[in-house]
């Protein structure tokens, strides 16, 4: 006897209306407050957005981490008690000469500290070796250099998401491509400078003291002790001489929020951890009515004069803000700041028009492709098996858009493809179950022997026709990486092969067991 069990019933019926509810938002205007409103999101190419494609300066990187082996090496042998002269750059490295011929082995053994290993290599990310008069070179090796690259794009990526996801954009394509660059695609954003200004700067926020014993004519003369450097003062537009070693950084931040100060311009809050918060307060209480300063990326934003102890772990950013920029900042600021500097290496706007126009176009090509094979459905399986598998087909196309809405999937041109190829692919499996009950009714079985029979004997060729597709389909979105036209495609095609499958397998029988059950027919009309 043909029969439906109820769970499977109740599991139908919940996931039609699953993809009724959920799918409507979509199709709808607007909707009564009590139903849900959340609708697909759409990718770059149908809703319109910026695009761009960064770059990671690999000769900054390098720049900055041989600044910091100088100023490592300073601190190393200053701590051994070591007397050393002749401390700079020496072509793709960093040369010193000691002094004491009887100290320079003691040195090259305190500088071997700074001769980390590169993960998963024996090479080391410092190079150390003994030149002519007493001098040892540092360098860091090729190897070295790839593997900082590589760290570099993977922390770029996560600060440049966080700081889009601020923005308000919803689901921003971020993706590595190649070795070192980034494909930014953020929909709905259609000003890229304006993606640039936040994602571009480096934002890195140190503050550091103010060195007062330096006059404006040494440091013009380039008359600077080798333990400080001169910035320019965004503020004064005067370059002033400051510490290079910095009493607090960015990193140590817990947050930061645009605000205005006491004369009602716009400023910045800030907030440090634990650690950071004792090392402010130890600095100002040893530097009273001295002036320190805020620097961003290798600018002074303000040089302020500490008027006493700031023990909270709290304080302002002033400087000649807008409110616009002061929200920026402070954006930035509480993303963290990039590893390397990236720059901008091509960028593009979609514009709407264009998006609407994919999306007319994928709509007329989904309503071409139904009516075709309700069509060819009808003719091939008349009107009651016919009518069925196009209801199913809707039903299947409803659960599709309603899991992409739900799990927050963004829909692209290609994954318009994907779901053509879904509605070919839910035929596909009806066919199977039609042809199979056909052969069974030729043999003379019952029409509800032949229904039984014929489904149980189709499912195994369509769990074995979409598992591979399955498969195929998820090899292409581990291969797209982060997104992609690819991974777009991929994504529509898991959900509308997993959505294909029940509907076939369960929507359909269900559908016919209930016509049966009602008809009672002596022949089927198929």
């Amino acid at each position: 006897m043909l029969r439906f069990e109820r769970w499977k019933v109740v599991l139908c019926v919940l996931a039609i209306l699953f993809g009724a509810v959920f799918s409507l938002p979509n199709a709808l205007p607007a909707l009564p407050s009590f139903l849900p409103q959340q609708k697909l999101n759409l990718g770059l190419d149908l809703q319109g957005g910026s695009y761009l494609l960064l770059e990671v300066d690999v000769a900054s990187l390098k720049a900055e981490k041989l600044t910091n082996l100088i100023e490592d090496t300073r601190t190393t042998l200053q701590s051994k008690q070591i007397v050393f002269s002749g401390l700079a750059l020496s072509g793709d490295g960093v040369s010193v000469r000691i002094t004491d011929p009887a100290q320079v082995q003691p040195a090259y053994t305190a500088l071997q500290s700074l001769a980390l290993p590169v993960a998963g290599t024996v090479v080391r990310d410092v190079a150390l070796n003994i030149g002519q008069d007493q001098t040892i070179h540092l360098t860091i090796p090729d190897q070295a250099m790839i593997k900082a690259s590589a760290d570099a794009v993977t922390q770029d990526i996560e600060i440049v998401r966080r700081r889009i996801d601020s923005l308000g954009t919803r689901e921003p394509q971020i993706t590595q491509q190649g070795t070192n660059r980034i494909v930014v695609e953020a929909p709905g954003e259609s000003d890229p400078e304006r993606l640039k200004a936040v994602i571009g700067q480096t934002a890195k926020l140190t503050f550091q003291m103010v060195d007062q014993s330096v006059s404006p004519q040494d440091a013009a003369n380039g008359q600077v002790p080798p333990d400080d450097e001169v910035l320019p003062n965004t503020e004064t537009g005067q370059p002033q001489v400051v510490k290079r070693r910095d009493v607090v950084s960015g990193e140590m931040l817990t947050g930061a929020q645009q605000s205005t100060d006491q004369n009602g311009r716009p400023s910045i809050n800030f907030r440090f951890n634990g650690i950071g918060a004792k090392r402010f307060g130890d600095a100002t209480m040893e530097n009273v009515g001295k002036p320190f300063a805020i620097v961003i990326d290798k600018k002074i934003i303000s040089a302020p004069t500490i008027q006493g102890p700031i023990l909270g772990g709290s304080g302002e950013i002033t400087g000649s803000f807008t409110t616009e920029s002061a929200n920026n900042l402070a954006l930035m600021l509480r993303s963290g700041a990039l590893p390397a500097k990236l720059n901008t290496i091509e960028q593009r706007t979609v514009g709407a028009e264009l998006g609407a126009d994919s999306v007319r176009a994928g709509e007329l090509a989904g309503v071409i492709a139904i009516g075709l094979i309700a069509a060819f459905m009808i003719l091939a399986y008349g009107f009651t098996f016919g009518g069925i598998s196009v209801l199913c087909l809707i039903i299947n196309m409803s659960i599709v858009i309603a899991a992409m809405t739900v799990f927050g999937g963004t829909l692209t041109l290609p994954g318009i493809a994907g779901m053509i190829l879904t509605i070919a692919m839910a035929v596909d499996a009806n066919v199977l179950i039609f042809e199979r009950i056909r052969d069974e009714e030729r043999a003379g079985r019952r029409p509800a022997i032949a229904i039984d029979t014929g489904f149980n004997r189709a499912t195994e060729s369509i769990l074995d026709a979409n598992i591979t597709t399955f498969i195929s389909a998820f090899i292409l979105f581990m291969l797209a990486g982060g997104g992609g036209p690819v991974k777009g495609f991929a994504v529509t095609l898991m959900i509308g092969v997993c959505a294909s499958v029940f509907s076939a397998l369960f929507i359909t029988r269900m559908l016919v067991t209930w016509w049966f059950s009602v008809s009672r027919a002596k022949q089927l009309p198929i």
